[in-house]
């Protein structure tokens, strides 16, 4: 009997709706199954006839949203309502007041912060995905569901990204690779921030993935082997021990393996640590658990020597987005070193559904919340800078995903949690924005240190001040956590304002002493006599600076002085007429610029962007630059490819590193002289203990 393609689709929709029906009756929550009967009829109707661009019924996308909801992070009735009606006011003639009157205040408030809005809210000039990104985050901070909910839609819409057009599949991948896998890491979901990440890598370098995935589904029997060898007897002790438990093995992600191979430089074959165990045990006494992970890590080390700097206590100070584990690094039996991770249920729980696990285990919930609540007091700090455009709020939100972290000491003892990498003046704003403003300097460890100097983990530092202190914009350059940025950027931003202010006055009262009347806007030759004259690049920085008393305007009838215009003329040349040689560069469109902060040559895999004066922007497509850019603007992506040109001589710089011997450098430059026929622009060579470093850059094709 022949099924109608509707039917096979009503049957998929019905599918889907039993399983996510199935798991939420499995779970903790109360069985409130009337409530997401309606949502889930509502959102039917709603969607009624309405398809995606795979061609599917709309409906399979919130279904599908909901289970992730439900089965992945953990969450109950009004979470799994919402998902399902999450694109409903977007998509659809029905409004928030309509959800609220037939689901209430709670699922409203969650549809309202997932909807995007339609209009600039937060600033003509920024972007409008940033500015719904802010708008997601302030609902975010009324209530973080908002956020659990957007990473299960995020992950669907990964899912299924193959039905989508190339450029989209860039421009989507770059958001999510720049803000939302990040996001998924901070909110603990790392089973979704590792496929998130896997997901992005598949699109933007479809080859790479495909060929370390084939090696790793190659590799694969001859790794269960291994596994097995090194498991045996470790599970033997725990048996003999009387654990109750699951061993399994831990495979590195594709695009983990990827992300090594391009931070060390080495070949596949040199990522030796692939494999991976992980044990979850269920504690004999709860109370315990803590102490049991560490009489496990004793029976591991019974067997297998463990490295003596890997051992990661995330136990007595989990990271900031509530992680608890014991990781320890073995040798295993092939000679190869083992990174074994140690977890309780509760453990393993928290740090596969992150934040909503934490409801289900209450006795913890306090210890996670803490660390949950500083950083949504951050964020929230941020909202309300008023001085803070959507586009700036974006990339201050970033610097707050990261939960990397040292611990430091105050003069007393007392122990702080400060992002990695942060400075003596970042510590300072963290214990108080009074103290950071008026911070002079620190003394780390008993020694005096600058503002910028990097903290490190068992650091005791104490700040100092003064009250005539202000901060000034090379603060700035000091700082990496947003909490800083922030604080700084408001402070010299009403500094600037007060001196442009001040500088505006006195210009335009000095030109009308020697009878130049500006009545509303400055003409354009009188700012470039005046930039040009105080070798200022910017109008404005001028105005800041004369306030600052930086410029003298006694001579200022003679700046602005007029010119023999015959006499300008003589010298004007249309240099556009005329082509410098060796200026030509490789052809990608009629019109595009070739980006500064990467530089790509012939060779490099591209990307280009279409900005507002319609020439491309040509990006290498692993720019971190590029990536931001898809993330926060509201840019034309076009691909990109290398075509023919006269010139060929592009500069790229290679390192080779090695054993020094007698010679090497001639054998070096004998290669590429010789052998490759390259050109060398420079060579720099270094040597330490038999080991040599060799920076060459060439000329190349």
């Amino acid at each position: 009997m022949n099924i109608s393609r509707k039917e096979k689709e009503k049957q998929r929709i019905r599918q889907i709706y039993d399983e996510l029906i199935k798991e939420y009756l499995d779970s903790n929550h109360s069985k409130k199954t009337e409530i997401i009967e309606k949502a889930f009829t509502f959102a039917e109707k709603a969607h009624d006839g309405a398809r995606r661009l795979s061609g599917e019924p709309y409906i399979v996308h919130p279904l599908e949203v909901a289970l992730i909801v439900c089965k992945d992070i953990g969450l109950g009735s009004t979470s799994i309502c919402a998902a399902l009606l999450h694109d409903v006011v977007e998509d659809t003639d029905y409004t928030i007041d309509d959800i609220r009157a037939l689901f209430g205040d709670r699922v409203a408030l969650l549809v309202d912060g997932l909807t995007k809005i339609s209009g600039g809210i937060f600033g003509e000039q920024a972007s409008v995905q940033a500015e719904n990104f802010r708008k997601f985050v302030i609902t975010m901070s009324e209530d973080i569901r908002v956020a659990l909910i957007k990473m299960a839609d995020r992950l669907h819409n990964m899912r299924t990204l193959e039905s989508q057009t190339v450029d989209k599949q860039y421009k989507i991948s770059s958001e999510t690779e720049y803000i939302y896998a990040p996001l998924a890491h901070r909110l603990g979901l790392s089973r979704i921030k590792t496929e998130l990440e896997n997901l992005c890598f598949k699109y933007k370098y479809p080859d790479e993935y495909a060929d370390i995935a084939g090696r790793l589904e190659s590799e694969r029997a001859e790794r269960m082997a291994l596994y097995k060898r090194f498991a045996e007897p470790i599970t033997s002790n725990l048996d003999l021990s009387g654990y109750h438990y699951t061993m399994k093995e831990r495979i590195k992600s594709v695009h983990s393996i990827w992300k090594k191979m391009q931070a060390k430089h080495i070949p596949y074959e040199e990522v030796y640590d692939i494999l991976g165990a992980r044990i979850i045990f269920e504690p004999k006494n709860p109370e315990e658990e803590k102490l049991e992970c560490w009489k496990i890590y004793n029976l591991i080390t019974q067997i297998y020597r463990p490295h003596p700097e890997r051992t990661r206590d995330w136990l007595s100070t989990p990271k900031a987005n509530g992680y608890e584990a014991l990781h320890l690094t073995v040798m295993g039996p092939n000679g190869k070193w083992i990174e074994v991770q140690i977890r309780s249920k509760r453990m393993d729980d928290i740090a596969e559904k992150g934040l909503a696990a934490h409801w289900v285990y209450k006795r913890d919930y306090n210890q996670s919340e803490s660390k949950i609540d500083e950083w949504l007091t951050t964020v929230n700090e941020l909202l309300k800078s008023p001085d803070t455009d959507a586009m700036n709020f974006l990339d201050n939100f970033k610097l707050t995903l990261y939960d990397s972290e040292i611990f430091v000491f105050t003069p007393m003892g007392e122990m702080k949690t400060i992002p990695i990498h942060s400075t003596a003046l970042d510590f300072a704003f963290a214990i108080h924005s009074d103290i950071g403003m008026h911070c002079v300097g620190a003394k780390v460890n008993n020694k005096l240190v600058p503002l910028s100097h990097e903290l490190s983990s068992g650091d005791q530092v104490e700040i100092l001040t003064a009250a005539m202190q202000k901060p000034t914009a090379d603060w700035l350059n000091y700082v990496t956590t947003a909490r800083a940025k922030e604080k700084i950027s408001a402070v010299v931003k009403h500094t600037a304002e007060h001196f442009h202010h001040e500088g505006n006055l006195q210009l335009r009262s000095a030109l009308e002493a020697i009878g130049i009347h500006v009545k509303k806007d400055y003409s354009a030759d009188l700012i470039q006599s005046l930039t040009s004259h105080y070798q200022v690049a910017d109008f404005d920085q001028l105005l800041c600076e004369i306030g600052e008393g930086k410029h003298s305007l006694n001579e200022l009838s003679q700046i602005v002085k007029p010119k023999n215009k015959r006499l300008t003329i003589r010298y004007w040349t249309p240099n556009f007429l005329l082509p410098k040689k060796g200026s030509e560069k490789a052809v990608l469109a009629d019109s595009h610029r070739i980006a500064q902060c990467c530089k790509p040559i012939p060779g490099d895999e591209i990307i280009g962007f279409i900005g507002n004066d319609g020439q491309i922007t040509i990006h290498k497509r692993s720019c971190p630059e590029a990536i931001r850019i898809s993330s926060e603007r509201d840019v034309q992506i076009v691909q990109a490819d290398w075509t023919y040109t006269r010139e060929n001589r592009f500069n790229a710089t290679v390192q080779v590193i090695g054993i020094d011997r007698p010679k090497m450098l001639l054998t070096i430059i004998s290669v590429i002289s010789d052998k490759l026929e390259g050109n060398i622009k420079s060579l720099n060579i270094d040597t330490k203990d038999g080991v040599f470093k060799c920076d060459i850059v060439l000329y190349v094709n």
